[in-house]
C-alpha cells in the first residue's frame, strides 16, 4: 500500500482520477465491493421493489446514477453546470428485464466515455473552476468535481448494497 502511494506521486491527476474511478467500479476498491460486482448480485425484480417509506428503488438509483455520469462528461467537456439532461431522478417505468439490461450496459459504456473524457482533459486545466452560472454554488475545480463524483457513486453503490440485503434480492 504504501509503495502504491508512493507511486501515485508520479502520476498525473488524470492517472489517478482514472485509477480511482476504475477501482470504484471494476476494481478492488478499499472499502470492499466495486459497483459492477454490486449490481451483478441482483434480480431485475429487486431492482424494481419498492423499498418503504418512500425511498428510492435501484432501478431509480441506477438512473440517477447514469444520469449524474453523463452531467460530469458535460462539464469536463465544459458545458456549463446544469441538472443532467436526463433528469436528477429518472423515472424507470414499469419493471422490464430487457431495459434493465441495458442500463447497465449503459452505464458501464458511459463510465468507459467518461475515463476517455479525462484521460484526454489537459492536465493544466484540472485546477480550474468548472463552467457555473447558476446562483449560491460553490466554486468548484475540475478535480473535484470528478472526486465528487467518485464519492456520489459510492454512496449510491452503498445505498443499492443495503437495499439488496434488506430486499433479498
Amino acid at each position: 500500500m504504501v509503495q502504491t502511494k508512493f507511486l501515485d506521486l508520479f502520476m498525473s491527476i488524470s492517472q489517478n482520477l482514472q485509477q480511482e474511478l476504475e477501482k470504484t467500479f471494476s476494481g478492488q476498491p478499499w472499502y470492499g465491493t466495486p459497483i459492477y460486482d454490486i449490481l451483478a448480485k441482483l434480480t431485475f425484480e429487486t431492482a424494481y421493489e419498492k423499498p418503504g417509506g418512500g425511498a428510492h428503488n435501484i432501478a431509480e438509483i441506477m438512473l440517477h446514477m447514469l444520469s449524474w455520469t453523463e452531467e460530469v462528461i458535460d462539464r469536463l467537456n465544459e458545458k456549463p453546470a446544469s441538472l443532467p439532461l436526463s433528469g436528477n431522478w429518472p423515472h424507470p417505468g414499469e419493471p422490464d428485464e430487457t431495459k434493465w439490461k441495458t442500463w447497465i450496459d449503459d452505464l458501464k459504456l458511459v463510465n468507459v466515455n467518461l475515463v476517455k473524457t479525462i484521460q484526454d482533459f489537459p492536465e493544466e486545466h484540472w485546477q480550474e473552476p468548472i463552467i457555473d452560472e447558476r446562483e449560491n454554488e460553490p466554486a468548484t475545480t475540475y478535480e473535484e468535481l470528478v472526486y465528487g463524483f467518485i464519492q456520489h457513486q459510492i454512496y449510491h453503490a452503498g445505498q443499492i448494497a443495503l437495499l439488496i440485503r434488506i430486499l433479498g434480492g
